[in-house]
């Protein structure tokens, strides 16, 4: 669309598509937590957090890097790199934050220890424990059967020597 500006007393026309295009654009950085280097990308100042998100995960997924984070927006966090410990807004515009280095992280889902873990996991601590203490008794007996000069037969070992 063109229009048309009175400018020092001559008419001027500009071009609105032109101005949008040079709405401030800059080059940001986002470290991803756990990856080996940052993602670089040109983005508009009056784009969303949530945009710069997406084509955040969009980009890191192109490239084939690991941890995989997915491409769902809400299971991440975007962060700035010098700032505290507070999430960005999504809804927000990207360059009202005066930065161009930003972190992200995947959000952590709780472990919901559910019943049948719980049993798995009481299990395989009462196996460790279990061959801990058979363990200990084997010495014990071996010492006291070795000390009295008695054979002791384990394994068909006549000895009972390992």
């Amino acid at each position: 669309m063109i229009v048309q500006i009175m400018k020092k007393g001559k008419m001027m026309k500009t071009n609105d598509d032109n101005k949008k295009a040079k709405s401030s654009r800059f080059l940001i950085t986002i470290n991803v937590f756990g990856s080996a280097g940052p993602i670089r990308f040109v983005v508009s100042e009056d784009e969303t957090t949530s945009g710069v998100i997406e084509t955040a995960l969009k980009l890191y997924a192109k490239e084939g890097r690991l941890p995989i984070l997915g491409f769902d927006i809400n299971s991440v966090f975007l962060y700035t790199s010098n700032a505290g410990f507070d999430a960005l807004e999504p809804s927000d515009e990207i360059g009202s934050y005066g930065v161009r280095n930003f972190v992200l992280c995947k959000k952590q889902g709780k472990l919901a220890r559910t019943e049948a873990r719980s049993h798995l996991m009481d299990r395989k601590q009462s196996r460790w424990r279990d061959w801990l203490q058979k363990s200990f008794s084997k010495k014990q007996l071996i010492k006291v059967h070795v000390r009295k000069n008695i054979p002791l037969r384990i394994f068909g070992n006549k000895f009972g020597i390992m």
